[in-house]
């Protein structure tokens, strides 16, 4: 997520030796003040469609096995980017950057759905939520392995701060024990962030969109023969919230909302956009309330507060 934060939006380059590809949208002009602010919209829009994610998930484990569930949301993902890739008769993607697509399937179409699917079986959408609450600073840390980004001491200072607060809250709200379900929220949170950090580079060189797309596409191979092989030892129960559920992660999370996540990221820096992310746990929360019917305790307005204090510091600090 991160080359150098304060982002040069994406230039046109070659795919393939060609323009950037067709079918991208013509862009404000890099570093102005209306990138910046298309790119924080199009970011906080990928966070409010991520914080839909768990509740979606809890609807679609009413009908669906967590394993036919992660395998048919991919392959519905990528049937939807594909026609688009198709449609737009958008060129491959450059042989090198099909290693990064690579790190992104793994982290993002098959890591984190899956792991997080897996919990979910067994904990709430309020402690899974936990995930979400450190998936910024991890995506931090790892985009500054990967990219050599330096943000300043006020920015991670802050970052800390909101992940601190997010985590205590999450937390709280489970009972303060840690599940058998961690394993695989820890896991996903570390594959998650790999993936975030390989998508945010990519997507300043080729669309956001692709990036996700040609990651999907490229899952085929792997999800379709997963999901006939799920569908068959699993039972499956069709219901409005099962079919929703799965709608909702396949075309919300899956695609659209990676495509204005990854297009945000490209837009503001990865550092700062992944601080947006902050808030998507306490999103959740409303959601899962809504939705779910689970019950939230008064620190949910006392912790969104200070989330949103540290959003607004990260988001002015220099990275």
């Amino acid at each position: 997520m991160r080359a150098h934060d304060s982002a040069t939006a994406p230039t046109p380059i070659a795919v393939n030796g060609r323009p950037e590809a067709a079918g991208a949208p013509a862009d404000p002009l890099p570093g102005s003040s209306a990138a910046r602010r298309a790119g924080t919209l199009q970011a906080a829009l990928g966070v409010t469609a991520f914080s839909l994610t768990f509740p979606a998930t809890a609807w679609g484990l009413e009908g669906f096995g967590p394993w036919s569930l992660v395998a048919v949301r991919s392959v519905l993902a990528a049937v939807i980017a594909g026609g688009c890739l198709l449609a737009l008769r958008v060129p491959l993607p450059a042989r090198h950057h099909w290693a990064g697509l690579a790190v992104v399937a793994a982290g993002v179409v098959v890591g984190f759905p899956l792991l997080t699917t897996l919990a979910l079986q067994t904990s709430t959408t309020s402690h899974a939520a936990v995930v979400v609450g450190l998936l910024p600073l991890t995506t931090a840390l790892c985009s500054a392995l990967r990219m050599g980004t330096r943000p300043s001491r006020t920015f991670w200072a802050a970052a800390l701060a909101g992940a601190a607060a997010v985590l205590a809250f999450t937390v709280q709200q489970s009972g303060g024990a840690l599940t058998s379900a961690d394993a695989y929220l820890f896991g996903a949170l570390l594959v998650c962030a790999a993936g975030y950090t390989e998508g945010g580079r990519l997507a300043r060189v080729m669309p956001g969109w692709q990036v996700i797309g040609w990651a999907l596409v490229l899952c085929l191979p792997l999800t379709v023969p997963a999901a006939a092989l799920a569908l068959s030892y699993e039972p499956v129960r069709l219901t409005a919230h099962s079919v929703t559920g799965l709608l909702w992660v396949a075309a919300g999370s899956q695609f659209l909302g990676l495509v204005v996540w990854y297009r945000g990221m490209a837009a503001i820096g990865i550092p700062k956009a992944s601080q947006l992310q902050l808030a998507q746990p306490l999103l959740t929360l409303v959601w899962s309330v809504l939705l779910l019917g689970e019950q939230l305790t008064p620190a949910a307005p006392l912790t969104a507060a200070a989330v949103l204090v540290c959003i607004a510091v990260t988001q002015r600090a220099r990275g």
